[in-house]
């Protein structure tokens, strides 16, 4: 069986069991199971701390896994990236007291607080930047204050957590980081199928199906509205001067497409959703 770390709690744990699940595998149904077969798809599933999930990829141990981008690289670990799954978006940065940082150098002998001294370290260590990482568990906006480090470097979304902690962001960014699936480097039958299916699921999150009737006469101007991901599937209605347009289109521009094509004379415009896809 191919053997797949999941995360177990955390930010990713749910979204991650949902993909899982929309693309056809058996998860937990008990959130104390630590481990799950799938026979019917030939996998076992192992619920692991997020944290831990790049070590035990990265040493064989397990095949793949999901986990952040950003844990990741922290581990050190041998794990390998083999695609991003579109969710746990996520980017880190330099936080400091107002007025006492600029830019990167400045952090050069300094204490910095972080929950990723792998990840932070490698990143100053790029830049030619010496400072002294202060690895803490959570609350890491509170380092400064409480003395503990003269800066933070931490995950930032709307930067109101440090805004409010008296900090304020300086520097590059260290990191976007999102959930991706990791691993070992050692290619495992059934890993291919794993990957189409999230691929699939990202698919069918992302786009909708628009099926529409339009004027012979304009279907040239429609096509150019909504090409399609390879080409619009045109069929011909029982009116000479009308044709079926069928065509798969991103969920975002779904009511601007919709609302062009309504325009050059397209109707019965219908959109429907997509469960799943292999393309």
């Amino acid at each position: 069986m191919l053997r797949i770390a999941v995360p177990n709690k955390g930010s990713l744990a749910d979204t991650a069991a949902q993909m899982l699940y929309e693309a056809g595998y058996t998860g937990r149904r008990d959130p104390k199971e630590l481990i799950v077969a799938d026979p019917r798809n030939g996998v076992e599933f192992f619920y692991l701390r997020p944290r831990d999930i790049a070590t035990y990829v990265g040493s064989g141990a397990l095949d793949v896994g999901i986990t952040g981008r950003d844990l990741l690289l922290d581990s050190g670990s041998e794990a390998a990236e083999i695609a991003p799954l579109g969710f746990g978006e996520s980017t880190f940065r330099f936080a400091g007291a107002p007025g006492a940082f600029s830019e990167l150098t400045d952090l050069d002998g300094v204490r910095v607080a972080t929950s990723y001294p792998g990840l932070v370290g490698d990143f100053l260590a790029r830049h030619g930047v010496t400072a002294k990482l202060v690895k803490l568990d959570g609350a890491v906006e509170s380092a400064v204050r409480l003395g503990v480090a003269d800066a933070v470097a931490d995950v930032v979304s709307t930067g109101s957590t440090l805004r409010k902690a008296g900090l304020d962001i300086f520097g590059p960014v260290i990191l976007e980081s999102d959930a991706v699936l990791i691993g070992s480097g050692v290619e495992k039958l059934g890993t291919q199928t794993l990957v189409r299916r999230l691929q699939g699921v990202l698919v069918a999150r992302q786009y909708v199906l628009l099926d529409y009737d339009v004027p012979v006469e304009r279907l040239e101007a429609a096509t150019e509205v909504a090409p399609g991901f390879e080409s619009p599937t045109v069929s011909p209605l029982h009116d000479p001067e009308w044709v079926a347009v069928r065509v798969m289109i991103p969920r975002t521009e779904m009511n601007h497409v919709m609302d062009e094509l309504y325009a050059l004379g397209a109707r019965a415009i219908l959109v429907s959703a997509i469960h799943a896809a292999r393309l």
